[in-house]
């Protein structure tokens, strides 16, 4: 792997050597060893990044849609030549097994490129309010963007904020995460080797209470948009408030998956393999199952018999199986929170917070179920972020929407059932920005995001473009 620009930040268009001396560890979860070391910016690290990007913005604002498409299209070829080196940066950085980090995770950023180019050569960008009008809607770019990604999905959500502000004519400043930082410093080398315009697109690396704070609060920048913690969004919402920027948040959730006693007969098994994939680590993932109780018993032999074929194994390592998790702070985090979970007077069915057999290194957990969970115990309020299942059994559909919705957090909810009219009539009760029905997966261009304390906004499709957009009106333009 290149590590010659771990330690420097793209700015205008270079890779520059940092004003800040601090420098980062960035540990392989598999093994906790080192991997590489980067730079920990500073206020002024990001001040040049915003002042190229605000520099920049004047041209790249009103360049023409043949000229992004152009350079969007040359990004995707590079991305697909450098597919490779991607996975390879997210196995390291992240754990995550190989052949989920190339299926699924590198696969994802090059899904987003396909259809934001769709989504730009389609866009209409202005038009004539109505025949009996004389006045004029344009969408123009906000400006500058504070772009903070995730360590969890890491070039999925880089691509879905970098792409949308390149195609609308925004400029940016990206913070990946400091934990899995490689996999953002790739795509930077991918942006440069396209040949963007100097300052439209910067990196700069740093943590949350830093460079996180001072792009939140800095008054350049026009928009920022975080995918991280609950807690994290409610900080950068206050530090945003003294400039009245505009703030996108896709937060944390505690989805729920109502299994009723008509569900397919695979429902049960399913809903253990979505929740368990990426060790746990999804913002969306089904923690809470929801099963009726005439099939409550059956569904937990069925779900710990799912588990119990489960193995955890090295990310190096090919076939289906689950990696650690990203760090020894969500490792200690996870696994006192099981321990917790036993306090309270849950049945663990099986896993818990021992190390799986022959792992002594590396931040590995065992997939752990939970039965006889009440919606009040901590484990079914709190996003574990693991590959932990707290199972609760219903009466009746009531109940269970119930149940569902009685959480802080709203991004999504699962239902399974035979009954497709059913099925609707619950999905449009559940509060979320996305129920998933059976199992079907979302489509490429549709909007994701979430209600109440899961964030503000949508990524995705035209909703991810019109989030980067101002709305002007014009008067007398006939």
């Amino acid at each position: 792997m290149n590590t010659l620009n771990n330690q420097k930040f793209y700015i205008d268009g270079k890779w520059v050597t940092p004003n800040s001396v601090q420098l980062l560890d960035v540990i392989n979860p598999a093994n906790e060893e080192i991997i590489t070391q980067i730079t920990i910016g500073n206020e002024q690290d990001l001040n040049n990044a915003v002042k190229a990007a605000k520099d920049s913005f004047e041209t790249w604002s009103v360049s023409s849609i043949e000229k992004r498409l152009k350079l969007l299209n040359k990004l995707r070829d590079i991305y697909q030549k450098r597919f490779d080196e991607m996975t390879v940066a997210i196995t390291t950085e992240m754990g995550c097994p190989k052949d989920f980090s190339s299926d699924v995770q590198t696969q994802s950023g090059l899904d987003h490129l396909n259809d934001f180019i769709e989504q730009l050569k389609n866009f209409n960008f202005e038009n004539k309010f109505n025949e009996k009008s004389n006045n004029y809607i344009t969408h123009e770019p906000i400006g500058v963007c504070g772009l903070i990604t995730p360590w969890n999905w890491p070039i999925n959500q880089i691509a879905l904020k970098v792409i949308p502000a390149l195609a609308t004519g925004c400029t940016m400043v990206l913070k990946p995460s400091e934990i899995a930082p490689l996999s953002g410093i790739l795509f930077a080398e991918m942006i440069d080797e396209a040949g963007f315009s100097e300052g439209v697109f910067n990196l700069v690396n740093g943590d949350g209470s830093g460079i996180g704070t001072f792009m939140s609060g800095h008054p350049d920048i026009d928009l920022v948009s975080f995918t991280g913690s609950t807690r994290a969004g409610r900080l950068i919402l206050q530090n945003a408030s003294r400039s009245i920027k505009r703030v996108c948040l896709e937060l944390g959730g505690k989805g729920g998956n109502i299994v009723f006693a008509d569900a397919p007969s695979n429902a049960v098994r399913d809903g253990i393999r979505n929740v368990m994939s990426n060790s746990g680590q999804s913002c969306d993932a089904p923690t809470r199952m929801l099963v009726e109780r005439s099939i409550y018993d059956r569904s937990v032999e069925e779900a710990v018999d799912e588990v119990s074929k489960m193995k955890v194994d090295s990310p190096e390592n090919s076939g289906d199986h689950i990696g650690p998790v990203v760090s020894k702070v969500q490792y200690d985090k996870i696994i006192n929170l099981i321990e917790l979970g036993i306090k309270e007077g849950a049945n663990l069915a099986i896993g818990g917070s021992s190390r799986p057999q022959d792992l002594s290194k590396g931040y590995y957990i065992q997939p752990t179920i939970f039965t006889n969970v009440t919606n009040e115990m901590e484990i079914a309020k709190s996003e574990i972020f693991g590959p932990v299942l707290s199972i609760i059994p219903f009466d009746t559909e009531e109940e269970a929407i119930k149940i569902v919705n009685d959480t802080e957090y709203g991004l999504g909810n699962y239902i399974q059932t035979s009954d497709i009219e059913k099925a609707r009539r619950v999905a449009k009760r559940l509060r979320s920005g996305v129920v998933y029905i059976n199992g079907h997966s979302m489509d490429s261009g549709t909007p994701f995001g979430g209600y109440r304390q899961s964030g503000n906004g949508r990524e995705g499709g035209k909703w991810g473009l019109d989030e980067y957009l101002e709305v002007k009106t014009i008067t007398g333009w006939v």
